[in-house]
């Protein structure tokens, strides 16, 4: 399965997920559909008996004064009897016999011609016939239902709001997607699928400018921190990009900071198995900012191309565990003033709002160079990272949507705006 079928077969669990919410906006308000738009036929069907029928049932009375006849129909002629009035031409055939060397389409409700009918069978069922053009008219030719379509009104575009909202897209956001989208477009009548994609096209103009790989350097080690608060998938997302560099040819080096949590250091072991790369250690309880130092002297003498460095979790708003943090880079940058290089943020999905609080608090602290988006297949508010992307507007390097190493992938806008708004890419 390709990375866009996980995601989006992955993204959302809920039933809340955008894009059922964009159907039920529209089928939920004024439920209008196509069909009132075409005018109905100006001629009768044809199984519809002609109007005059009832008056040619009753024959007038012998005792009746005698009345001018009116001149019958010139197409509706009574089989048998004469032909009324003055006019003394020969009566003409409503139906002209066609050649027979130029076979064509049947006239509506008529078998074509040179197809043999038995005299007297009776005329061919509707449901067995073509759709009309007034079927045809209405979508209902390969079996599909007229459309649904909605007034673009104020109505509409707050529940489009709410429902942006909703999927932690924010506010400020919300409001400019919803005003982009009204935008030539007030007081139309809109349908879900156009609602849709006009919803993928402006989440794809926002992520565009941030949809952006890890950037390499030619400076050897190149530092890659990782921090995020706890439970946001951090050693998993080094494990799993450590393959993917590796596989690309580049030696790299891990080193497991997060020396307060042993079940961290032997998870990063397991996943340095995996990716064939070397992972150093330190005592539990051990100071993770001289870990981070003897890992980039070691690097540094292996000519490694890449040292990734695993941080403990800690929550923005636990000032000490910040100025540990702010420790580890201060000490890396006795053994290189550039370093680190990249300040990766790897953020839960499923921390909805919260997710813009920890960007603030670490980019002032961490200096953060770039996002990591995971557990999108756990949450059914993937907009945040929409809001993450038109807030700060920091490169999005790549999301997650499973535990398996072949689970992150570069970000791609457009597949991500397909897969949240339920479209194919």
């Amino acid at each position: 399965m390709s990375f866009f079928g996980k995601l989006k077969t992955r993204l959302f669990k809920s039933s809340a997920k955008l894009d059922q919410g964009l159907d039920a906006l529209v089928s939920e308000g004024e439920g209008e559909s196509d069909a009132p738009q075409v005018p109905p036929p100006a001629d009768p069907a044809p199984d519809t008996p002609p109007r005059e029928a009832p008056e040619r049932e009753t024959p007038p009375s012998p005792d009746a004064p005698v009345k001018v006849p009116q001149p019958a129909e010139p197409d509706l002629p009574t089989p048998g009897a004469p032909q009324p009035g003055p006019d003394t031409s020969p009566p003409v055939d409503p139906q002209p016999e066609r050649p027979s060397e130029m076979p064509g389409p049947a006239p509506m409700g008529l078998p074509p011609i040179g197809d043999s009918v038995p005299e007297g069978a009776p005329p061919e069922a509707p449901e067995s016939r073509g759709p009309g053009l007034f079927g045809r008219l209405m979508g209902r030719g390969a079996g599909e239902g007229p459309v649904a379509r909605r007034v673009l009104d104020d109505d509409m575009l707050e529940e489009l709001e709410e429902l942006l909202i909703a999927s932690d897209m924010g506010v400020e956001t919300a409001l400019r997607v919803s005003a982009n989208i009204a935008e030539g477009r007030y007081g139309r009548r809109v349908s879900a699928r156009e609602i849709k994609e006009l919803l993928a096209q402006e989440i794809a103009r926002i992520m565009e400018p941030v949809a952006r790989p890890l950037p390499l350097y030619p400076s050897k080690p190149q530092v890659v921190l990782v921090v995020g608060v706890n439970g946001s998938g951090k050693t998993t997302t080094i494990g799993k990009l450590a393959s993917q560099f590796r596989e690309a040819g580049k030696s790299v080096v891990v080193a497991a900071g997060d020396t307060f949590r042993a079940a961290a250091v032997e998870q990063l072991q397991v996943w340095g198995e995996r990716a064939g790369v070397p992972v150093m250690t330190a005592p539990e309880g051990s100071d993770p900012a001289s870990l981070a130092f003897e890992a980039l002297t070691k690097a540094q003498a292996e000519g490694a191309d890449l040292l990734m460095i695993d941080t403990a979790g800690r929550l923005q708003n636990r000032a000490d565990l910040m100025e540990e943090l702010a420790k580890i880079v201060r000490v890396i940058r006795k053994k290189d003033p550039d370093a680190p290089h990249n300040t990766l943020l790897v953020l839960d999905a499923t921390t909805g709002q919260n997710a813009l609080n920890q960007v603030e608090t670490f980019r002032k602290l961490a200096d953060v160079s770039g996002l990591v988006m995971t557990k999108l297949d756990g949450t059914a508010k993937g907009g945040v990272l929409v809001a993450l992307a038109d807030r700060f507007g920091l490169p999005i390097h790549a999301i997650g949507v499973g535990e398996q190493i072949d689970d992150l992938a570069p970000f791609d806008p457009e597949e991500f705006a397909a897969a949240l708004t339920g479209l194919d890419p």
